[in-house]
């Protein structure tokens, strides 16, 4: 007697699916709808088509903001990704250590976005911060209110600081279950460190690393809040990000260029997730048994 499909389990998916609907397909459609007037009350908007669209991928403002965006991501994932995979490997694996390491390891990512800007301009600080005063000791003048690079370095520092623990963990948590008989193996076969790493500890990070890749770049390619607390896109827009462009319209009550930025960023971080589900899907299926 063959089994009777019972899908009764999806109605207990409903409250997720009806909660997701209200928070984001409702706003997104709005936006979306938003993106096609020129809005200067709820009760006065005409209708202008696409062209915030054409004016916005037209203009030399979005390529700046979009090429500042994609370096910082580019940078943020060269630094974070390997230093959250040495640091993962150098944790240890077992004893009273390890909840001490992990607890310690996760703090950065407890403390809230708007208040890492506040904390490292505190550190910086060349009269009260302790990173300021020991820069200053060294005689770097470290002027990151006014010197791009500065401003930018410290930028980096602040988010490498704040979401290098989420890389950690993420490797950590795959790192402990490969079991102790590899290690046996490789060691009888006398395996330099490296390649224990290149062929038993990198494959299993393998999707952890694409999940990571995933969150950081999206969590950078849109960074807001720190880039404009710190410094509000300066100096000179140094700093004028995806986001904070997209902050300066909304401000300026531009509502419908904002709108129409903002379907731009999402379809962009859209095809940015396509990219990288598909390139996950394929590595799975590559190494997924086929049966006789």
């Amino acid at each position: 007697m063959g089994k009777v499909a019972d899908n009764k389990a999806w109605f207990l998916v409903l409250p997720a699916v009806l909660m997701l609907t209200i928070v984001g397909v409702i706003p997104l459609i709005t936006v979306f709808n938003s993106s096609f007037f020129d809005i200067f009350t709820e009760q006065s908007r005409f209708w202008v088509g696409t062209e915030w669209y054409i004016e916005i991928l037209r203009s030399s403002r979005f390529a700046a903001s979009f090429g500042r965006s994609l370096l910082f991501s580019a940078i943020i994932l060269m630094i974070e990704i390997p230093l959250g995979i040495a640091i993962a490997l150098a944790l240890p694996k077992k004893g009273i250590a390890v909840p001490i390491s992990l607890v310690v390891v996760s703090l950065p990512l407890l403390v809230p976005w708007n208040i890492i800007p506040i904390i490292w301009t505190g550190f910086l600080h060349t009269e009260s911060g302790f990173l300021g005063q020991f820069l200053a000791g060294l005689g770097v003048d470290f002027n990151w209110k006014f010197n791009p690079v500065h401003t930018w370095s410290a930028l980096i520092l602040m988010d490498v600081w704040h979401w290098t623990s989420l890389v950690v963990l993420l490797c950590y948590s795959s790192l402990t279950t490969i079991t102790g008989p590899y290690y046996q193996a490789a060691a009888i076969d006398g395996a330099s460190r490296w390649q224990v790493f290149r062929y038993i500890e990198l494959p299993k990070l393998n999707r952890v690393l694409m999940m990571a890749f995933l969150l950081r770049f999206m969590d950078s390619f849109m960074i807001y809040t720190e880039a404009f607390r710190f410094n509000a896109g300066g100096p000179h827009n140094a700093t004028m990000f995806l986001a904070v462009d997209l902050g300066e319209d909304i401000a300026a009550f531009n509502y419908g260029p904002a709108a129409a930025r903002s379907v731009i960023y999402f379809v962009l971080i859209l095809t940015v997730t396509w990219a990288f589900n598909t390139a996950l899907t394929q590595k799975s299926q590559k190494f997924t048994p086929v049966s006789g």
